[in-house]
């Protein structure tokens, strides 16, 4: 009888410090979770894209088909679809299955998001895009690349320096800007080009400029001249000071110059060991 009562109490006190122990395991989870909500609730918060609906892979989404949950920014990567973007895969495949309310991620796309990028998405902030036109010997007879580096030179009939009459004018040619990138040539992006091939016949280029300098740019090509690009190595960061605008009379002056220093200077680097 004894020992059938050691046997009961054993059980019980077993039981109660398993309830105590559940009891306990419990009220330090529920702890946890509030700690993890008090933090989650004062992360910052982005609405993406997602599924409105269950949709099967190859489903051509419709936006009827699209919603938007909020995730934490933390978890937001190059993958995620934004809610400002998501009229970009309106009318685009689906290449997986997803359920309602799952993410929707550019690789669940067809074409995945470098489909969907544009010029503007090649833009460093604070830069500009703009066009000038070129076209044979003006734009390097067609050997320009995107992401190559240029030099902008205009040549423009000018008011005469020395002019007799406010009405003469002389033909004269200047470096207007240096070491530019090019974002396109033609309608032809890095992107869009890949590393294989060179773009070709193209009549117009696009730079990346500073806003004051989309601006000078814009004006030259309002002038009586012409615009020419001039190619350098990308790894060239050399900005000549004081480059003169160059007109007949400074060609007869500096040309015997610029030719010795030619031969003194720029072949003997090239003949360096």
């Amino acid at each position: 009888m004894k020992q059938k009562f050691i046997l009961i109490v054993s059980l019980v006190a077993g039981l109660l410090a398993a309830i105590l122990s559940k009891a306990w395991i419990d009220s330090r989870n529920a702890e946890i979770q509030r700690e993890i909500d008090r933090v989650y609730a004062k992360a910052e918060r982005i609405e993406v894209v997602a599924a409105g609906r269950p949709l099967p892979s190859g489903t051509t989404i419709q936006q009827s088909d699209l919603g938007f949950v909020s995730i934490l920014a933390s978890s937001v990567s190059d993958d995620t679809i934004l809610k400002s973007d998501y009229l970009r895969i309106v009318g685009r495949k689906l290449v997986r299955s997803l359920d309602t309310r799952n993410p929707v991620l550019w690789s669940y796309i067809d074409g995945g998001k470098q489909a969907f990028r544009g010029l503007s998405d090649e833009i460093q902030q604070k830069m500009r895009a703009v066009s000038i036109p070129v076209s044979g010997a003006s734009g390097v007879s067609g050997m320009v690349r995107p992401n190559d580096c240029v030099d902008v030179l205009g040549s423009f009939a000018l008011p005469a320096q020395n002019a007799v009459e406010d009405a003469e004018l002389e033909m004269v040619t200047l470096t207007v800007l240096q070491n530019v990138t090019v974002l396109a040539v033609g309608s032809d992006t890095q992107r869009t080009l890949g590393d294989t091939r060179g773009a070709s016949g193209y009549s117009s280029v696009t730079l990346q400029v500073t806003p004051r300098e989309a601006e000078i740019l814009v004006f030259a090509q309002q002038m009586k001249g012409k615009l020419f690009l001039t190619l350098r190595n990308k790894s060239d960061v050399y900005f000549e000071n004081d480059l003169p605008r160059v007109d007949f009379t400074q060609i007869e002056a500096e040309l015997k110059t610029l030719n010795e220093y030619r031969q003194k200077e720029i072949r003997r680097v090239r003949t360096m060991p």
